[in-house]
């Protein structure tokens, strides 16, 4: 491969909008495992929340995928490979990519704890709120020494 194509290839890959219309590849060898991924990320991503223990798996793959496109992006910038190579590094790439933009648009994992906090956000508004109503926010600073 030129030098000139590897350079195109890496551009196409680092694009904003690179993965606009691209698929999840149906299957990848991350590691020297073979995984479905895309049956992972449509199964992962038809449920609400993720379940307790799934978390660990979703973030395992997460940081797995990260790997390997860490490490197919450094084949196409440094390997010797011919133009076809390149070009389907570049599209497994595009679609880890993909893969990748689905599973962490999934939110909080941890509904419980954002509940909790979203209540005691409430509740300091309200005493906040109540303080002033009742003109009592002068008092409380007055005995901070303020």
């Amino acid at each position: 491969m030129q030098e000139y194509e590897r350079k195109q290839l890496l551009e196409r890959v680092e694009r904003d909008g690179a993965t606009v219309g691209a698929e999840i590849p149906e299957t990848i060898t991350v590691q020297g495992e073979d995984i479905d991924l895309r049956t992972f990320v449509f199964e992962i991503k038809r449920r609400e929340t993720i379940p307790a223990g799934e978390r660990d798996r979703v973030e395992q793959a997460k940081r797995n995928l990260r790997r390997e496109r860490t490490d197919r992006l450094e084949r196409i910038e440094e390997a010797e490979i011919s133009r076809e190579e390149g070009e389907e590094l570049a599209r497994s790439v595009i679609g880890i990519d993909r893969a990748l933009n689905a599973l962490e648009s999934l939110g909080s994992t941890d509904l419980e704890r954002e509940q909790q906090a979203k209540q005691a956000a409430d509740t300091k508004r309200w005493m906040s709120f109540l303080k002033k109503a009742l003109g009592r926010e002068d008092d409380t600073a007055a005995r901070r020494g303020r």
